[in-house]
């Protein structure tokens, strides 16, 4: 395993300095060019949290991955250059603020002179480091966000516009290990009420602040400009759209 080659996958240089600026930066490179997919769940292909094989999966076929293998991976990358980072353990907000299982998602801690939440794991969400140890309003370029104290933990909110605040996440502070999400990586692939065995899904962040999305029979993009759904003619249209945009190759 390189972090060389890691770093050369997402397009990012090879030289980082430890700063909040480089962690943006890494973060920012990495939704860019490493779409959040849930394609193997589809394909009947066991989903693995062993870092070797993530690597393989994400940097050496340049495939993309859910929570659990685009953040833990990452993590991995982030502690090779020298950053000290935590793996949390996070629960999904849904209808109505239910909360998702134990386990349900993992996000990033990342220590410098301040702490701060990394996230490339979770689809649409922040852009950027968001500073933890503050209730403050956070700007993003695609929207606001704040972290909250709530009964059930620290809770990730995000408002775009002057729109209501909606609950993203709820996470513990707890440092975890690869090995304790594994029960939910299970529940998740294989659960009929995993919102990830309803429908495929890959999608990555565009350089405009957009979002290209291939979900279900459908082709999404955002844009400043507004959103377009495209319903695709056929089996082979979907993907060959993501080869061509998202750069996922896979043999079927």
């Amino acid at each position: 395993m390189d972090p060389s080659r890691y770093l050369q996958r997402i397009g990012h240089p090879l030289d980082v300095p430890l700063l909040p600026e480089s962690l943006a930066s890494l973060m920012d490179h990495h939704l860019r060019l490493v779409p959040f997919e849930n394609l193997d769940i589809h394909l009947g292909v066991p989903i693995s949290l062993d870092l070797r094989d993530m690597y393989g999966k994400i940097v050496a076929r340049r495939r993309g991955g859910f929570c659990y293998e685009l953040n833990g991976l990452f993590a991995w990358l982030l502690s090779e250059i020298g950053f000290e980072v935590d793996m949390l353990a996070a629960r999904v907000v849904g209808s109505g603020g239910t909360l998702g299982i134990e386990y349900d998602h993992m996000v990033l801690l990342v220590h410098l002179e301040d702490d701060w939440l990394v996230d490339v794991g979770f689809g649409d969400s922040h852009r950027t480091p968001l500073r933890l140890g503050t209730d403050e309003v956070q700007p993003d370029p695609v929207g606001q966000f704040r972290v909250i104290e709530s009964h059930a933990g620290p809770r990730l909110e995000r408002r775009k516009g002057d729109g209501d605040w909606i609950g993203q996440f709820v996470f513990t502070t707890q440092p975890q290990v690869l090995s304790a999400y594994m029960p939910a990586c299970r529940w998740q692939q294989t659960s009929p009420d995993s919102h990830f065995t309803q429908q495929r899904v890959a999608t990555i962040a565009l350089p405009d602040n957009g979002r290209l999305t291939y979900s279900g029979t459908r082709r999404i993009e955002t844009t400043a400009h507004g959103r377009t759904e495209v319903e695709l003619e056929s089996e082979e249209a979907w993907w060959s759209g993501l080869a061509e945009e998202l750069g996922i190759s896979l043999d079927r």
